[in-house]
């Protein structure tokens, strides 16, 4: 059933890349298509239509974990943005970024003479996983699917990732492996997510589509999407999305730290901070957020 699900998947992208009315060409998905596809998002997009999530919104994320933006998501309906099972290289702090995707399929020789054609056409240069690290600006995050494969799976090694973290000051997360950890542990800030390492080099594989849908496990990637990485694995959260979840996340630590803080003073007893507060511990926690500089305020009972 997977493999059937891998394929289904993979004819879909390979019809929206090739679809005559698309106006794109193989490897690509078109500016107008990142446009259709991210209906919701109704903010600023890069001059490919991805959205563009403002950077205030990316670092107000990186206080969020996987299990606060998990609710959220699931509340409004998003039930599989969520990955786990990562081997992660450089942890550190949380991994925030804007998504730029890429995805590979099995080599088969008919197919990628297209792929290499048109690459020569666009003026590409290098191996196929090096061209979708050109495009890459400072704030992305490169999301590759390479279908999990490990051995000759590697998408990346030093230089590449030196490449990566050169251009976008970000990281990587691939659904498949690297090679070359000793020298990517030396890219100061440089995080991985991967699924394994090895030594081999990438090998028998084709790119099949840049800033395509992809899928990582059991989610649904968009260009565009925020990917957060944190110690349980990757959240990757829809643009439209973004900062409600810094929103709301940023609210419940407020109401827990000012709880927590009426708590201490004895002004409210446990049983009124845990139960539904009433008008004036309202309005008096408001008065607290625009004492701190919030702009977040809890609506009035």
């Amino acid at each position: 059933m997977s493999k059937m699900r891998d394929t289904v998947l993979s004819f879909a992208i390979m019809f929206l890349v090739w679809a005559p009315t698309a106006r794109a060409q193989l490897g690509t998905f078109s500016g107008e298509q990142r446009i259709q596809f991210t209906p919701d998002w109704h903010g600023d997009r890069f001059a490919d239509g991805r959205p563009r999530v403002p950077e205030s919104v990316l670092v107000r994320l990186r206080d969020v974990t996987a299990d606060e933006a998990w609710d959220i998501l699931q509340e409004a309906g998003y039930r599989n943005q969520f990955e786990s099972g990562w081997k992660v290289i450089n942890p550190g702090q949380r991994l925030v970024g804007r998504v730029v995707t890429a995805v590979f399929l099995p080599h088969r020789p008919d197919v990628d003479s297209v792929i290499q054609t048109n690459g020569k056409k666009e003026a590409r240069v290098g191996g196929e996983n090096s061209w979708v690290i050109d495009i890459l600006q400072p704030g992305d995050v490169l999301v590759v699917d390479l279908f999990g494969k490990i051995r000759y799976g590697t998408f990346a090694g030093d230089n590449l990732s030196t490449s990566i973290y050169a251009k976008s000051h970000n990281g990587l997360i691939v659904n498949g492996a690297v090679r070359d950890v000793s020298g990517i542990q030396q890219i100061k800030g440089f995080q991985c997510y991967v699924r394994g390492v090895d030594p081999s080099a990438l090998e028998n594989t084709m790119l099949m589509g840049i800033n395509t849908p992809i899928r990582i496990g059991d989610v649904t990637v968009m260009p565009g999407d925020v990917a957060l990485g944190d110690p349980e694995g990757v959240t990757f959260i829809p643009a439209q999305l973004a900062e409600k979840v810094a929103d709301d996340t940023e609210m419940i630590h407020h109401v827990d730290e000012w709880g927590h803080a009426m708590l201490r003073e004895g002004r409210y007893t446990p049983g009124q901070i845990d139960r539904k507060w009433s008008r004036e511990m309202v309005d008096e926690f408001n008065q607290w957020l625009k004492q701190k500089g919030s702009k977040l305020r809890m609506p009035l009972p």
